[in-house]
């Protein structure tokens, strides 16, 4: 007598290839997610297209409308690029494309020095911009990135050692993002579970979780500690991990405030940019003594490359 066939389910085909689909909420939600739409102006130096007037105007004093086809809820200056997000999620960049950082194919002459759309199918909520990089961030919580990180010595890639990208590429994380933010060559991606992820360059600590002795391309594990995006990992004795709610970028250097409402920050400080008395660079995040006292709630930070903004939740700055 024959034995039973044992039955068996079928797998599927995310369990075939060894991976979990992630479960991804319909649509993230954050408070620094533009909703108003307005137009657009311009002036300062366009040499390179980053005014997106046209490639015969290389420098305005006064401010123009940049010819855009819909109302913009967001506009990010980057090192020599402009990143402009439409109310439909849709993303038109202008200005320097040398090292992708258009995420578009501007081959045809003058192309670069008026607004272009950028060819992502999914809907973005959120751009960031820094010296050589662009950032997305759909609806669905995931983040596309495009461009090139660079350091002291150069380009040192995106995701991948030395390899840039002139479209859109997805950053694997398995958690939806809700915020993004960028310094001048590093990225910062603040999860729905109160996680923080970094990548790009290290040199100064802006990305909180590489030690100084490894920031110089990563050390011997190469400049993939760098690039491919890793959580920070920081516990605090006796209330544990710590969770956060917002991020904030300036050029060399991060600050995050906690689910508790403590600011947090690391990277340059060499004039004192993070509120630190000292001037020396912070490699790991840094509970800042000058913001614990206030009890004011901090809201917002803005910083250039050696100075920071900081405004409270009544709207003033210090």
């Amino acid at each position: 007598m024959k034995g039973k066939k044992t039955l068996k389910r079928n797998a599927s085909p995310e369990e075939s290839n060894g991976t979990t689909e992630t479960k991804r909420p319909k649509v993230v939600t954050h408070p620094s997610h533009g909703t108003v739409g307005g137009q657009v102006l311009a002036l300062g130096q366009g040499d390179v297209g980053q005014l997106g007037l046209g490639e015969d105007v290389m420098e305005r004093k006064r401010p123009a409308l940049v010819p855009l086809p819909e109302e913009i809820v967001q506009a990010e200056a980057g090192g020599m690029h402009t990143v402009c997000l439409g109310a439909s999620g849709t993303i038109y960049t202008f200005g320097c494309n040398d090292e992708g950082a258009l995420g578009r194919d501007t081959a045809e002459e003058g192309s670069e020095t008026t607004p272009g759309k950028v060819e992502l199918s999914e809907k973005v909520v959120q751009v960031s911009a820094g010296d050589s990089h662009t950032a997305a961030l759909t609806e669905d919580g995931r983040v596309f990135i495009f461009g090139s990180f660079r350091d002291n010595n150069g380009v040192i890639g995106l995701l991948e050692p030395m390899k840039k990208s002139n479209v859109p590429i997805h950053v694997e994380i398995n958690v939806p993002v809700i915020k993004i933010a960028s310094g001048n060559d590093h990225l910062v991606m603040l999860t729905s579970d109160g996680d923080i992820y970094t990548s790009g360059c290290g040199e100064q600590g802006q990305l909180g979780r590489v030690p100084e002795r490894f920031t110089n391309r990563g050390g011997r594990k190469g400049l993939e500690r760098l690039l491919i995006p890793q959580c920070i990992h920081l516990k605090v004795k006796g209330t544990g991990r710590v969770h956060f709610q917002d991020v904030f970028c300036g050029a060399y250097f991060t600050f995050a405030v906690s689910s508790d409402g403590h600011v947090y920050g690391f990277g340059l400080s060499n004039y004192h940019q993070l509120g630190t008395k000292s001037t020396n660079s912070c490699f790991a995040p840094q509970n800042l003594t000058s913001f614990k006292n206030s009890t004011k709630s901090w809201v917002g930070f803005s910083g250039g490359q050696h100075h920071t903004i900081c405004v409270d939740s009544d709207g003033k700055i210090p």
